[in-house]
């Protein structure tokens, strides 16, 4: 079977893989779509994503949906032939923050096609994976495949608007509206918003953000844009850019959230650190996602929009080239590879 594999920085290829087979506790997925992130296109480009730095060869991929095949002894779940979303986080369930509720920040977790631990978590990005049988949710009734494969940055932008608090009603800033901004717009409509204002360089960005609910769109280099807010209750800072955590710090207001969303280069960052003193700020950072993976399902199925946020599908085979265009924010928001090749 072929998957996508990550070499080294730049190094991006379409292997022959083994078959794998469902060991004990475990599912067999036949995988349909993957989904492109930033942090796969992270590892494609630079090695590494923040602190995680390839030291192997590692399947990409966390963003998969598929049809579940099998199960492995002592395993159950779904119907073999029900659709399915992969959840991509296993927990330790043991650690202390396991043990306190924030199983997103496990100290031991395994994250599919993550760096983060040696020998790397190998990921979904294969035409056919096993996976704990505990991670697969069946896919509500009429929900597309090709929009369940949004589940997981979904859940990463639902997560980052509860870190916020209490947003119904309230003013909100996002920068950067890459698809996890354009998602955390979407997310933060749906827990009563009640004004978005998102802010990045491309029009095109702009445009997908606008399309799924921002009420404001603003270039980050025109300070002259009428878009722009005196003030927000809340700052999502969903760029991975020290210049929008910047603007978040700016422009929230005396005593407001701001909630680090986007990964930033590695090592130091220098930042506003003396607002957040005078001004009470609270800054809060949001990690993956813990309990939301079943609600973001729940909301795409109900939520059509979400479709305008897929640019592409393209085969696995020209695995090389979804990438390239998935880095082209000017171009694309969300790039899926079809893994039914």
């Amino acid at each position: 079977m072929l998957g996508c594999v990550i070499h080294g920085r730049g190094d991006l290829r379409v292997d022959e893989l083994p078959e794998p087979a469902a060991g004990p506790g475990q599912a067999l997925v036949a995988v349909r779509y993957g989904g492109v992130c930033g942090s796969d296109l992270h590892y494609w480009r630079h090695g590494g994503v923040g602190d995680f730095r390839l030291r192997e060869p590692m399947v990409l991929g966390h963003e998969v949906v598929g049809t579940v095949l099998a199960y492995g002894p002592g395993a159950a779940g779904p119907a073999p032939g029900t659709a399915v979303a992969v959840h991509p986080a296993t927990p330790c369930g043991v650690c202390p923050e396991c043990a306190d509720g924030r199983a997103n920040v496990c100290r031991d977790t395994r994250y599919l096609g993550s760096a983060a631990r040696v020998p790397h978590v190998q990921g979904g990005f294969a035409a056919r994976v096993a996976v704990p049988a505990a991670q697969l949710r069946a896919l509500p009734e009429g929900l597309d495949p090709r929009r369940a494969a949004l589940a997981e940055p979904l859940s990463v932008a639902l997560h980052a608007v509860r870190r916020a608090g209490p947003v119904a009603g309230r003013q909100v800033l996002v920068t950067g509206a890459g698809p996890i901004g354009c998602l955390v717009v979407a997310a933060a409509k749906a827990a009563g918003a009640g004004r978005v204002t998102v802010t990045d360089l491309l029009p095109r960005a702009l445009s997908y953000a606008a399309g799924v609910g921002a009420d404001d769109v603003v270039r980050a280099d025109d300070p002259a844009d009428a878009g722009w807010p005196d003030s927000v209750d809340v700052a999502v800072e969903a760029s991975g850019a020290a210049a929008g955590l910047d603007t978040c710090l700016r422009l929230v207001r005396r005593g407001g959230v701001v909630v680090q969303l986007g990964m930033l280069p590695p090592g130091q960052t220098p930042f506003a650190g003396n607002l957040v003193v005078s001004r009470e700020i609270e800054l809060r950072g949001a990690f993956r996602f813990a309990d939301e993976f079943d609600e973001a399902l729940t909301l795409l199925a109900r939520e059509p929009a979400f479709d305008s946020l897929i640019s592409a599908v393209v085969p696995l085979t020209a695995a090389e080239s979804a990438f390239a265009l998935a880095a082209d924010r000017g171009e694309a928001c969300k790039v899926l590879l079809d893994f039914t090749v």
